[in-house]
Protein backbone atom coordinates (compact mmCIF):
# COMPACT_ATOMS: atom_id res chain seq x y z
CA UNK A 1 0.00 0.00 0.00
CA UNK A 2 1.16 3.49 -1.00
CA UNK A 3 1.30 6.64 0.69
CA UNK A 4 0.41 9.93 -1.23
CA UNK A 5 0.21 13.64 -0.73
CA UNK A 6 -2.15 15.58 -2.52
CA UNK A 7 -1.88 19.60 -2.65
CA UNK A 8 -3.36 22.17 -4.16
CA UNK A 9 -1.16 24.09 -6.26
CA UNK A 10 -2.75 27.10 -6.91
CA UNK A 11 -5.63 29.26 -5.07
CA UNK A 12 -8.87 30.04 -7.26
CA UNK A 13 -13.00 30.02 -6.92
CA UNK A 14 -14.00 27.16 -8.66
CA UNK A 15 -17.45 26.60 -9.33
CA UNK A 16 -18.18 28.70 -6.44
CA UNK A 17 -16.02 26.85 -4.12
CA UNK A 18 -12.52 28.68 -2.84
CA UNK A 19 -9.84 25.87 -2.83
CA UNK A 20 -6.32 27.92 -1.37
CA UNK A 21 -3.30 26.82 -2.41
CA UNK A 22 -0.94 24.80 0.39
CA UNK A 23 -4.46 22.87 1.32
CA UNK A 24 -3.71 18.88 1.28
CA UNK A 25 -4.36 15.76 2.60
CA UNK A 26 -2.87 12.30 2.64
CA UNK A 27 -4.62 8.90 0.76
CA UNK A 28 -3.45 5.66 1.49
CA UNK A 29 -3.73 3.68 -1.60
CA UNK A 30 -2.75 0.39 -3.47
CA UNK A 31 -3.39 2.03 -6.80
CA UNK A 32 -0.78 4.54 -8.52
CA UNK A 33 -2.34 7.77 -8.52
CA UNK A 34 -5.42 8.29 -6.37
CA UNK A 35 -6.21 11.33 -8.90
CA UNK A 36 -6.37 8.27 -11.73
CA UNK A 37 -7.82 4.97 -9.82
CA UNK A 38 -10.96 4.95 -8.97
CA UNK A 39 -12.05 8.44 -10.68
CA UNK A 40 -10.76 10.63 -7.96
CA UNK A 41 -13.55 9.94 -5.43
CA UNK A 42 -10.53 8.97 -2.83
CA UNK A 43 -9.57 12.41 -2.92
CA UNK A 44 -12.82 14.17 -3.47
CA UNK A 45 -14.19 12.46 -0.13
CA UNK A 46 -10.73 13.28 1.73
CA UNK A 47 -11.26 17.09 0.97
CA UNK A 48 -14.53 16.49 1.67
CA UNK A 49 -13.97 15.15 5.36
CA UNK A 50 -10.88 17.34 6.05
CA UNK A 51 -12.11 20.50 4.55
CA UNK A 52 -15.74 20.21 3.65
CA UNK A 53 -14.51 21.16 0.18
CA UNK A 54 -16.63 19.82 -2.68
CA UNK A 55 -13.88 19.00 -5.27
CA UNK A 56 -15.73 17.15 -7.33
CA UNK A 57 -19.05 19.39 -8.17
CA UNK A 58 -16.16 22.57 -8.34
CA UNK A 59 -14.46 20.23 -11.03
CA UNK A 60 -10.89 20.75 -9.69
CA UNK A 61 -10.47 16.89 -9.02
CA UNK A 62 -7.43 16.49 -11.37
CA UNK A 63 -3.95 17.84 -12.02
CA UNK A 64 -4.76 21.29 -13.48
CA UNK A 65 -5.84 22.06 -9.79
CA UNK A 66 -3.63 19.25 -7.40
CA UNK A 67 -0.14 17.80 -7.31
CA UNK A 68 -0.03 14.61 -6.44
CA UNK A 69 3.43 13.15 -4.62
CA UNK A 70 4.20 9.32 -3.43
CA UNK A 71 5.42 9.86 -0.06
CA UNK A 72 5.23 6.02 1.40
Amino acid sequence: MALFRVTVKRSANVGGIRIEKGMSVEIPTTGYNPLTSNGGSDVAMAFMRIYGLDLKRAGACHLGYLDVVKIG
